[in-house]
């Protein structure tokens, strides 16, 4: 880890910021939307004009490059949405307990999802607000030995065996009853002010803590197993071995074992709150981006402090960040999105420079889902992209579809700008009308995994030529005679999906002897970077 910090304090140091950033195909842009007190919430208490003002907020989040929304839906033992367990949030009507007269949480689920944007509906467990305000009393009513009181807040004990369970029904009614992408859970921790004497306490501590983690995980799974779990734990995980979390951690402090969630499988992603800056956040950054165990770590940036209320950072300590995050492939979420949409020292204007290119969410690999077969009949008439729809082989609800352009064909979906719209539900779309762009479509299903494109020939322009069967006796593949319009210095061998297994400058025949038997891929490549198949071959040896 000493290395590879050191490595990207040099790169910082001598490197300017626009140079270091290119845009992934695969990155998680989250923000954190507050309905406490309506930090980030509509202002409005009248349903038309909230819903109005709502849409805009989402609107100025699509085109700030955002692909994920966490909106706050269980705030202080009070929701955005009917619940059978607890009132309605105040923030909606003023008046605690008053229907809005709609549903937000449904409102904004289908929102994000016309935006091709994730939405996660972000779950306040333990702390349920003041003492006397009415959310913690409904829970001290209905439930009072889940409720313990310190100072003049209400807490739900995380010792007590039913508080496990009564999370995880609340977590299992937003599931069951919505389409939401993930359940992300905030303060899934003991309070600081709690009374936790001594390293066996702590060690209980944690296992209280991992019992209700593990509780909402079985429910969530069991309804939806495409839904992420996730939560926003402590920036610091622990001490580090050269760098001190200063007292204030989440494994030890708090009892939040957030690693082991990951190692454990219990959690999909976590957004660790990182509002620090300099050692006190590049070392614990990548010691999250080292112990993912292949989940998703998306640090939180406290854009917060770009106010002069706040704090006093300036733009380029998040633009730092933000760049070094994308060197790790890590992501990225805003705390918090007034923050963002005020465009508070030119935050906004930077993130739609750096997220120009839209992103998809990483997919859940570590589901050990198939892929959906390809889209099929692609084809564009009038302006309009039309394609048959695929087959999920797996327990997705429906699939979801990503459209590719390019004017090089066949058009590679490997890269980020090659994507023109994401998340898509119809089995069509408009497109600007363009003589030089060809078109794919891959199926998509919840888990994120995508399928093998259609492709569709509008353009081939001079530097194609139509892919053929190449002549090999095994030993040598002879390739066809180099068109004088093909920018091609090198010649790669790929498998079929798309693995480059060896290369060759441009000659009459490749080498192949030492390649297994199979059916190949030649792709060319270019001085411009750009690249063509050419060609197949197959090795079958006696």
């Amino acid at each position: 880890m000493k290395r590879l910090f050191i490595i990207i304090l040099l790169l910082l140091a001598v490197a300017p910021l626009p140079l270091l950033a290119q845009s992934p195909k695969h990155e998680v842009r989250a923000v954190w939307l507050t309905t406490l007190n309506g930090l980030d919430w509509p202002s409005s208490t009248n349903a038309d004009k909230q819903r109005q003002q709502l849409e805009d907020i989402i609107d100025q989040l699509k085109a700030g490059g955002i692909n994920t929304v966490l909106v706050q839906t269980r705030i202080r033992a009070t929701t955005l949405y009917p619940s059978e367990m607890e009132p309605w949030d105040a923030s909606l009507t003023g008046t605690l307990g008053r229907s809005p007269g709609y549903d937000p949480l449904q409102f904004c689920i289908d929102l994000c999802h016309e935006r091709g944007m994730e939405c996660h509906a972000w779950v306040v467990t333990i702390p349920v607000g003041k003492w006397g305000k009415a959310g913690c009393q409904h829970l001290r009513k209905t439930h009072p030995k889940l409720v313990k009181r310190i100072g003049d807040e209400g807490y739900m004990d995380p010792e007590q065996a039913a508080t496990a369970d009564y999370l995880a029904r609340i977590c299992g009614e937003i599931v069951h009853n919505y389409d939401i992408d993930g359940i992300h859970l905030d303060y899934i921790r003991y309070p600081e002010t709690w009374k936790l004497k001594g390293a066996a306490a702590r060690q209980k501590g944690r296992q209280h803590i991992t019992s209700i983690v593990r509780k909402i995980a079985e429910t969530v799974r069991r309804e939806k197993p495409w839904v992420k779990l996730s939560c926003s734990p402590i920036g610091k995980h622990d001490d580090l071995t050269r760098y001190r979390s200063g007292g204030w951690n989440a494994r030890t402090a708090v009892c939040q074992d957030a690693q082991a969630w990951l190692r454990d499988g219990l959690m999909d992603m976590l957004f660790p709150m990182m509002y620090f800056q300099g050692n006190n956040f590049y070392p614990f950054a990548i010691d999250w981006q080292e112990q993912s165990n292949g989940r998703l770590v998306v640090p939180g940036l406290g854009i917060y402090f770009l106010d002069p209320r706040e704090g006093r950072w300036t733009l380029d300590v998040v633009e730092r960040q933000l760049h070094v995050l994308r060197q790790l492939g890590m992501g990225h979420c805003y705390f918090r999105s007034r923050f963002f949409t005020d465009n508070v020292k030119g935050i906004y204007n930077l993130a739609q420079q750096l997220d120009a290119i839209p992103a998809l969410v990483p997919p859940m690999t570590w589901a050990g889902k198939q892929a959906p077969t390809a889209p099929t009949q692609i084809s564009l008439d009038k302006g309009r992209l039309t394609w048959n729809g695929a087959t999920d082989r797996g327990d997705s609800p429906y699939l979801l579809y990503n459209i590719y352009a390019s004017e090089d064909f066949p058009v590679d979906v490997t890269k980020a700008e090659n994507l023109v719209a994401i998340r898509q539900t119809a089995t069509q779309l408009a497109v600007p009308p363009s003589a030089n762009l060809n078109f794919a479509v891959t199926a998509m299903d919840r888990y994120g995994q995508e399928s093998q494109p259609a492709q569709l020939l509008i353009n081939a322009g001079p530097a194609y030529a139509a892919p053929i069967i190449c002549k090999t006796d095994g030993r040598i593949v002879a390739l066809p005679p180099k068109p004088s319009t093909l920018d091609a210095d090198v010649i790669v061998v790929e498998t079929l999906l798309g693995q480059a297994v060896a290369s060759s400058p441009y000659t009459p025949c490749i080498d192949i002897s030492a390649l297994p038997d199979g059916i190949y891929q030649l792709r060319s490549l270019g001085r411009k970077g750009r690249s063509h198949r050419i060609g197949f071959f197959s090795i079958k040896r006696q």
